[in-house]
């Protein structure tokens, strides 16, 4: 059996890199990654965590990420990586949701940790990385105490990424367990990577997103179970990027929408300064991509430009190659794990063409954690699953993304939850009714807007302090960009909101 872990490269490539930072430089070996895993591992297992047990990783891009991240997945934990722009309360929900028993964090963030005590209750495991703070121990010399072997009982863990949940909270998504033996797990992401992206030991893969998020980490730790080289940013930056592909001679990145137009709305003479002639593969998801964008990209740099479109539940797989987008622009491709069906409201089929929600036909099964209600809306009588998105299918079967069912933004990629911002805004004084929708922005995509029907005058200085009202009570990221202020909104007698109606007002037809 193919023993698929960063251990089983060293005979090979053990002084390879597994690791790269863009800024810092910092390298790890793959010896060092096996080694330091070792330890973290027997930590987690002196520490009393078992199989199926919790941690919890609030750390920026950082060189420690992975080998928290392989300690746990050794030792047969659920690892769930938090978004590190959270403010406390945002972050100290999810931390005591997932039921975590070991937190790793660092210096770097040690505002946001400090803050985290009133959630850290069932954590009997606190390291900070890079220094410490009180209650916190130093990640460094607690996993020094530990030896680099490997446990006896080694047991391949998993993620457990967070989602939007039916109240506006985030909801962990919680796949099974495989219970396979450490290195032999990541079948179905391995199989994808080496077969349709040409992914292998020689690879050089650049990351240039947060590795909180679900495909930088995925694809990160995928490519180190086959001994490539990750090289990852600590923060994205258009002209850095063209620059670490010039400089390690990268030949497969992932990016987002945004991220293409940063580059492409640099100066035409830097764009040609640099060597991008490496690049064997580059793959975007996340997030709707302009067509005109897309079409850009390819004529910058070839046929060489992939999409996908999946979520963190595993639940399906659509792909895309640049041939078949030239010939279906706008398509976010055809299965490749499932079955496409698009259904109506009352769930019958739709006519080729027609609009209704995506539904995958699939063996996988998962679950929002600690939330039945809406594990229960996300499949159908048939044991369909849905991510809520609306589209159509062509007469070849590509599938076109129109809309989503639940008004999520997607802002450079990452997913904002409406709910969450209303829920915030409700509370102030001076705001009657109010509803958050995504507006178009030509960087981003979309941007956050709040719609809000003032108790008093609407005026300049009100929207100023609500902006900064949620900048106090949210990460930066999810707060509103502007405040339109309206008489009335439009909703039914029943009080449901009509977003679509909202947001046609802002959208072009």
């Amino acid at each position: 059996m193919t023993n698929f872990q960063p251990g089983a490269h060293l005979p090979d490539r053990g002084a390879a890199p597994a690791v790269i930072m863009a800024d810092s430089g910092v390298t790890v070996s793959y010896a060092e990654l096996d080694e330091r895993s070792k330890r973290v591992a027997q930590l987690f297992r002196a520490g009393g965590l078992r199989p199926g047990d919790h941690i919890a990783v609030l750390l920026e891009n950082h060189p420690r990420y992975f080998e928290v991240f392989w300690g746990a997945q050794r030792a047969g934990l659920y690892t769930t990586p938090i978004n590190w722009h959270l403010k406390a309360e945002e972050a100290g929900y999810i931390l005591e949701d997932c039921g975590a028993t070991a937190l790793v964090t660092s210096a770097a963030l040690s505002g946001v940790a400090k803050d985290l005590e009133p959630h850290l209750g069932a954590v009997s495991i606190r390291l900070m990385v890079d220094g410490v703070i009180d209650g916190y121990q130093s990640y460094e010399e607690a996993i020094a105490a530990f030896p680099a072997e490997a446990l006896v009982d080694e047991v391949e863990g998993t993620f457990m990424f967070y989602s939007s949940g039916t109240t506006g909270r985030p909801k962990g998504i919680k796949a099974p367990l495989s219970g396979v033996p450490f290195g032999s797990g990541g079948g179905a992401l391995i199989m994808l990577i080496q077969q349709m992206y040409g992914f292998s030991a020689e690879t050089v893969y650049l990351c240039p997103a947060p590795l909180y998020h679900a495909a930088p980490l995925g694809w990160s730790t995928a490519a180190q179970r086959l001994g490539a080289a990750v090289v990852v940013m600590e923060k994205f930056d258009a002209a850095g990027a063209l620059e670490l592909i010039e400089q390690h001679r990268v030949t497969h990145a992932q990016f987002v929408p945004t991220h293409f137009i940063r580059m492409l709305k640099l100066p035409d003479a830097e764009r040609a300064a640099h060597d991008t002639s490496s690049l064997q593969m580059v793959v975007h998801a996340a997030a709707p991509c302009p067509v005109e964008v897309k079409q850009k990209m390819i004529e910058w740099w070839g046929p060489i430009i992939h999409e996908y479109y999946a979520g963190s539940e595993g639940n399906g797989f659509c792909a895309i190659s640049t041939e078949q987008w030239l010939a279906h622009p706008g398509s976010v491709g055809t299965p490749i794990l499932g079955t496409l069906h698009i259904l109506d409201e009352d769930g019958a089929p739709v006519e080729t063409g027609g609009v209704g929600q995506v539904w995958f036909e699939s063996a996988m099964r998962f679950e929002y954690h600690n939330d039945p209600a809406k594990t229960a809306e996300a499949f159908n009588d048939r044991g369909w699953s849905s991510l809520g998105d609306i589209g159509y299918l062509d007469d070849d079967g590509f599938l076109y993304l129109t809309d989503r069912a639940s008004h999520m933004i997607i802002s450079g990629g990452v997913n904002i939850y409406p709910q969450e911002v209303e829920n915030i805004l409700a509370l102030h004084p001076a705001v009657v009714d109010v509803a958050v929708i995504g507006v178009p922005n030509a960087e981003m995509g979309e941007e956050v807007k709040a719609v809000v029907i003032p108790a008093d005058d609407a005026s300049p200085e009100l929207a100023d302090e609500l902006l900064a009202y949620c900048r106090t009570r949210l990460a930066h990221y999810k707060c509103p960009v502007s405040v339109d202020f309206v008489d009335e909104l439009p909703r039914l007698p029943t009080g449901k909101l009509l977003k679509r109606e909202l947001r046609s007002r802002y959208w072009p037809a």
